[in-house]
Order: structure tokens, then sequence, then C-alpha cells
């Protein structure tokens, strides 16, 4: 079925020459004969010939948000003298972008380069992926069909910017991440008097937050009692900021296409609360499994650092069943959330690297979602508010 329309094309030329040579003009017939036979074989030279002859390169955005459209600018550049038939271009695109990808079919004659576009929706956010999978020289009503010589282009990463929600600040995981930030804060400050006491110096030393000072510098609970906000001089110590894990496992066996959904809220989940902690003073700490395989962590106290954070996660391709590796996480937190699509057996190998359980807790993707552990978990639900599973 592959070749049909090419048989039947053949079989009605065949049938014409047929009528025409016996019936209307044999002498003319037997040169038309003459030529459809030999019209194949300077077919398959112009075919063999392009075969190495033609560059196929192109170029695209590296993120767009979800909903709009990726044009990729394809370009196909020609060598030598001779014209090329018909080229057959075949693009591809992973699972967060639109799969109605018609191949394009070109022809160059007199021209040495031709451009054209693609348009692709973006349906889901996440890092995608679009390339050429194959380019065919093709000759001789498509019966001709040979892949090109020369090299592909690389396929290129492109990140689709998911909406991130906006949550309340009443939110019942936030609140709880937040009591949690002060008390830490509030001990860390007595602790701190003590040590300075026999130098009559109580405290850390303070000033007026000033434009541009970090947030993670703020004492929240000496800015509430003089109403102005007041900055450490001192750097603030790592283990009164809360930490946020993103473990962004897929299961080898499930379909992407099935996936890069839940990847999506997941990540819409983790980035709405960490704009949220940002956004109320709360520096934290981020961790993420980075394009290399390494466990990145990264501190968070600027309120534009989200955005960018947000860029490099889109930019990392999900490795199937690979997850966060926190065997050297040395590090002492006042409160952990890890955010995974996965919370079942397999994330033991993650939490067991989690010291203090009692203030951590999981971010799943729904209310369905399977919890191993003894943390608590939660979801975010429709209206953009954390619920517990």
């Amino acid at each position: 079925m592959k070749h049909f329309k090419s048989i039947i094309s053949v079989l009605a030329v065949a049938f014409l020459v047929y009528i025409f040579t016996f019936y209307i003009d044999g002498e003319m017939g037997i040169i038309l004969l003459a030529f459809v036979a030999f019209a194949p074989l300077v077919s398959l030279f112009m075919t063999l010939y392009a075969r190495k002859r033609v560059k196929v390169s192109f170029s695209c955005d590296a993120y767009v948000p979800k909903g709009s459209t990726l044009t990729v600018n394809v370009k196909v550049e020609k060598t030598g003298v001779f014209p090329i038939s018909v080229l057959e271009i075949c693009p591809y695109a992973s699972e967060i972008l639109g799969q109605n990808i018609k191949k394009r079919k070109l022809c160059m004659l007199n021209e040495t380069k031709r451009t054209f576009k693609i348009e692709i929706s973006t349906l889901v956010g996440g890092n995608g992926e679009v390339g050429i999978n194959a380019v065919y020289s093709c000759g001789f009503l498509g019966f001709m069909r040979f892949p090109l010589k020369t090299s592909l282009p690389q396929s290129v990463s492109v990140g689709v910017i998911p909406p991130i929600p906006e949550i309340k600040s009443s939110s019942q995981l936030f609140r709880s991440i937040a009591d949690v930030v002060l008390t830490s804060d509030d001990d860390e400050e007595n602790d701190t008097a003590m040590l300075f006491s026999a130098n009559t110096s109580p405290g850390y030393e303070h000033r007026e937050y000033e434009q541009g000072d970090p947030l993670k510098r703020i004492n929240w609970k000496l800015s509430s009692k003089k109403q102005k906000l007041m900055v450490r001089l001192d750097e603030a110590a790592a283990s009164v900021q809360p930490v946020l894990i993103l473990d962004l496992y897929r299961n080898g066996s499930v379909p992407p296409v099935n996936a890069v959904r839940g990847e999506e809220q997941l990540i819409r989940s983790v980035f709405g609360l960490l704009d949220l902690l940002i956004q109320q003073g709360i520096a934290c700490s981020f961790v993420y499994r980075s394009g290399t395989g390494e466990t990145v962590c990264e501190s968070v106290d600027n309120p534009d650092y989200p955005k960018q954070l947000l860029l490099k996660i889109l930019a990392i391709k999900v490795i199937p069943d690979k997850r966060i590796d926190l065997s050297q996480n040395n590090g002492s937190f006042c409160a952990c959330v890890t955010a995974t699509t996965d919370a079942g057996p397999g994330f033991a190998e993650v939490a067991r690297y989690i010291d203090d359980q009692e203030n951590a807790s999981i971010i799943g993707l729904s209310i369905a979602s399977v919890n191993t552990t003894k943390m608590k978990m939660w979801y975010l639900d429709e209206d953009n508010n954390f619920k517990t599973v």
C-alpha cells in the first residue's frame, strides 16, 4: 500500500503509451516508449547525485510559552550545478509539542538555497525536542527513495514555559513552612545571643533594609517588633532556610506522552510555592538534578531568580528511571519539601537521606498519589490551593 499511488500512476502511463503506439501513431509511440524507459535511468542518476549534494539545517527559539506556536526555520542548501528533483524532509517533535507535523517535499532546479517554516503547537509545559528525523532524495514517481549521505542537523532542546500559579499566603503548606522558619530563626538568635554575652554585645548586628539587600538576611521577628525591615549584617545561616527538592522521576515503562502531564503539574506546584516563599521574604535552597546527572543546590533569595531557575529546569531533559541523588546532602535545614512525580516504593532511596522527617513534606501530583512514607503529602488542586492527600 505504501507505493499504491505510484503503481497506479505507472500503469496509467504504460496504458497510455500502449494505446498511443498501437492505435494512434506507432512511430511516435516508439519514441515515447524509449523515453519512458530512459526516464528512470536519468531519474536514478539525479537521485543518487543529490544524496551528497544537499545540506539541511534549522533553527528555532529555545523557550516558548505554553499554548503558543513554535516556529522552526528550515534551510536547505545545494552544492553543484545539476538540478535536484525531489527532496523529502521528515521533521519530528517530542511529546510536549504537537505531533501533526507533515513531511515537506521540495525541488531545487536553479536555486542553491531554499527556506521554509514549520509551525508546531506547544501543548504541555516542560522540556521538549525538535529535530529532523530523515531526509530522502526521491525520483521517478516516488519509486526511488534514498536517504542523504550528508549528516543531519542535531536536534534542539525546547523549553515550553507553563503558567506558574499564584498561591495565596493563607495556604496551609506555606504557613507550616513559615512557622518552622520563624521558630528556627528565633532559636538561632537565642543561641547567638548566648555566644556574644561575654562581649556584652548580644545577638546579631542589624540595620534597616536597603534596596538590593538579600532577603535571606531579614530578621522577621525583629522587623515585626520595630515595624520596619531590619537586616542582619552577618551572613544568614543555611539552617534557617527551607529546602525545596525537585524529583522529576519518569518511570521507563510509562509512555512519555502520559508522563509529561504529571511533570508539568509538579513543576507548576513547586515553582508556585517557591515564588510565594520568596515574595514573603523567606530565602530557600532549591535542589534539582542537572542535565549531567549531578545534584545541584542553589540558594534563592531574589524575587527575579525563580524565573531564571525555571528556565534552567526546562532546559534539562528528563532521563527515564533516574531519581535525584541526595547521598551527598550534608546540609542542615529547618524544613524540607520534596516535589516528586512518584512517592511509591522507589522513593525510599530519596527519603532515607532526609534526616528530620517531622518537618518534611511531599508535593505529589493529585489526591490519588501514592505515599509510602510517613511524611505528609500535599497536592495542588484546580483552584491553586495545596491540600493534603
